[in-house]
């Protein structure tokens, strides 16, 4: 189960979005690394992994990548609405052969530009054909919501902005989809999502809930000082290997065991667990994600990203549940105190978690949690990747986790990351549009050479990339230029070989000073051939 991470902008106005032809195979020349090629339609922002088993499935345009290695994008007309022709993945859960995705876009049109519910997407057969549902909204008329004994004024989440589904779990066991759809709170779908009930949750006066006491509070998902609907604010959801529910909100997480299903009603009895300032208490209380680990012979321990909310003294980080006490009460364990965390994986007991501040690392975890933390990635032969310097690691996944054929993935603002050593080396996957491809489209036009980020800001991107491709080996030199055609700064490519190649420039001059904003043309030389191309420099 993963999550679309709630960083929007960047990630959704990258300027290059497109890459090589489906199903090939490319790399890109960079400074001395090779950079393997996603397929077409991926994007260079990785925000969302699964792995199940040996395949990975990797967003936010949904790229599916086998055991053998072979990747494939899955054409992205066939599971999207055509009112939402620019939806992406918010979510995703693999069970099997059967795949849900939950889709989400930024709605510009709108004030604030609201991130937007668009349905999902199903699958049936490991993704060869797709289905369509439309997002869990509720009629006009849904003003009342029953709760056990209880009938609860409701206000009828009828638009689907402020509604995407940030997170889903489909429970193969009974055939629940479950959906954290943040104004649309916890919902819970008994019929492949034709139709969602919603989940009443405690309000933030409360920290138990049971169906057979009655209650007169409202459930309307309300996020503002004095409010009581902070915990109807669904953000991430799991169902865990006992049946038991976690859900996360604004205010902390919520539990539901399968014993707490009253028989009389079929509603559920919760407890929510709150940030009290602690050490046995959760880091913050915005939990935007829950993850359980495997663990052979016990209860699988449940982690979660906690972020500061709504209180100063709440902190980012990680806090994992081990089991509960001799009277019932979870036993929580706050860890990485002050790190935005977004996603956890594991292979074994090693856990790995992606955050601001880059992927951290703890072996033997159930044991000792020392961490250790990866703020740069090197190739097999030691060379620092080419990722932007800062980019934070959105998602996190491991394929064939527990065994020796073991593959640790991380999803970045700047591209995929591959490693099959536990995390000591690693390959990097990045979008590409190939210069003067065969059929031009609007996409991907013919060119001799581009660069991107483009407009490029040095203080946000740290670097541009100038893209060409080289006809036989050579070596290669960018000269860049300002408006008056004066030199700013020459750049050695050093030799390389036939094909595309990258050069990279932080936007100094040769004596190291920050460029002012404006039009900067760039002129590339290799071995008599000569490509040209403009930069707009804006901070």
């Amino acid at each position: 189960m993963s999550r679309m991470t709630r960083t929007a902008g960047r990630l959704f106005l990258s300027a290059l979005l497109a890459a090589l032809a489906a199903g090939a195979r490319a790399q890109v020349y960079s400074g001395g690394t090779v950079i393997e090629a996603l397929p077409l339609g991926a994007r260079n922002a990785v925000t969302n992994l699964h792995a199940e088993g040996g395949r990975l499935f990797a967003g936010p345009r949904l790229v599916i990548i086998e055991a053998d290695g072979t990747a494939r994008f899955v054409d992205h007309d066939a599971f999207t609405p055509p009112a939402a022709p620019d939806a992406s993945m918010f979510s995703i859960d693999v069970e099997g052969d059967t795949i849900w995705v939950g889709l989400g876009f930024v709605d510009e049109d709108a004030e604030g530009a609201p991130q937007t519910a668009a349905g999902f997407a199903f699958s049936t057969d490991g993704g060869e054909t797709w289905a369509f549902r439309a997002p869990q909204l509720d009629r006009p008329e849904d003003t009342t919501v029953q709760y056990g004994i209880s009938t609860l004024e409701a206000l009828p989440i009828i638009v689907p902005q402020q509604s995407p589904p940030f997170d889903l779990d489909y429970d193969p066991a009974t055939g629940d989809l479950w959906v954290a759809g943040w104004a649309s709170g916890i919902r819970r779908s008994t019929d492949d999502g034709a139709s969602w009930e919603r989940i009443v949750l405690p309000p933030d006066t409360l920290f138990e809930l049971d169906p057979q006491t009655p209650y007169s509070f409202r459930y309307a998902p309300e996020r503002a000082p004095g409010e009581e609907g902070n915990n109807f604010l669904g953000f991430s959801v799991l169902v865990d290997e006992a049946g038991t529910i976690w859900a996360g909100t604004v205010s902390g997480v919520n539990r539901s065991d399968s014993s707490d299903v009253d028989p009389g009603t079929g509603d559920r009895a919760w407890r929510r667990f709150a940030w009290d300032g602690t050490e046995t208490g959760l880091v913050g209380n915005w939990t935007i994600s829950i993850e359980e680990q495997p663990r052979a012979g016990q209860r699988n321990p449940v982690w979660m990203a906690n972020w500061r909310a709504l209180e100063p003294a709440e902190e980012f980080g990680l806090t994992v549940w081990t089991g509960d006490d001799d009277e019932g009460n979870p036993i929580f364990e706050p860890i990485l105190f002050g790190e935005k965390i977004y996603d956890v994986a594991f292979d074994g007991e090693t856990v790995y978690a992606g955050g601001d501040n880059g992927l951290f690392l703890c072996e033997n975890c159930l044991a000792d949690r020392t961490w250790r933390a990866l703020r740069s990635f090197r190739a097999p032969d030691g060379t620092v990747l080419p990722v932007r310097p800062g980019t934070p690691v959105y998602s996190v996944a491991v394929t064939d986790a527990g065994t020796d054929d073991a593959v640790v993935w991380a999803g970045t603002g700047d591209g995929l990351l591959r490693s099959t050593d536990g995390g000591a080396r690693w390959a990097l996957f990045r979008t590409s549009v190939p210069t003067n491809p065969s059929q031009p489209t609007d996409e991907v036009p013919e060119v001799e050479a581009y660069a991107y980020p483009n407009p490029f800001s040095p203080a946000a991107d740290a670097f541009v990339r100038i893209r060409f491709d080289l006809e036989s080996a050579a070596a290669v030199r960018v000269r860049v230029f300002d408006f008056g055609m004066r030199l700013v700064r020459e750049l050695d490519g050093g030799s390389a070989p036939a094909g595309p190649v990258e050069v990279t420039w932080d936007g100094r001059t040769d004596e190291g000073t920050r460029v002012a904003n404006g039009v900067y043309f760039y002129v590339v030389d290799a071995g008599g051939q000569e490509a040209t191309g403009k930069i707009l420099v804006l901070e």
